[in-house]
């Protein structure tokens, strides 16, 4: 029973430690941590196309969150896709182009890291 904890630390760090799904392409990284990325991005979609954004977290407290292109849906739309920073404090930001999403969408988010 002692190494239990030991054991559910593992199995969680080793599940952020695990690579993005194939459909996932790296834009980059932020020092702002990940809520505000996804709000960032959610803002500037929501803006420039005067549509509903929507945003679904997969993580709790705002920790990881697809925010999908404007007139996408959950789960399998084109979508930034903010994370926590594998590597230090921030967040890491990729984008799952679902065959829908315009030429622009990675320079919207790049704007906000």
């Amino acid at each position: 029973m002692k190494y239990l904890p030991v054991l559910a630390l593992t199995v969680a760090m080793s599940a952020c430690a695990a690579p993005m799904s194939p459909g996932v392409s790296q834009v980059g990284t932020s020092q702002q941590p990940p809520k505000a990325v996804a709000q960032c991005i959610a803002q500037k979609w929501a803006d420039k196309s005067q549509q509903q954004v929507i945003s679904q977290d997969t993580l709790a407290n705002d920790m990881a969150t697809d925010v999908y292109v404007p007139g996408q849906q959950p789960p399998n739309g084109a979508a930034a896709v903010v994370r926590p920073n594998y590597s230090g404090p921030g967040s890491w930001v990729g984008f799952r182009a679902a065959g829908a999403a315009g030429s622009d969408t990675t320079g919207d988010i790049q704007a906000c890291l």
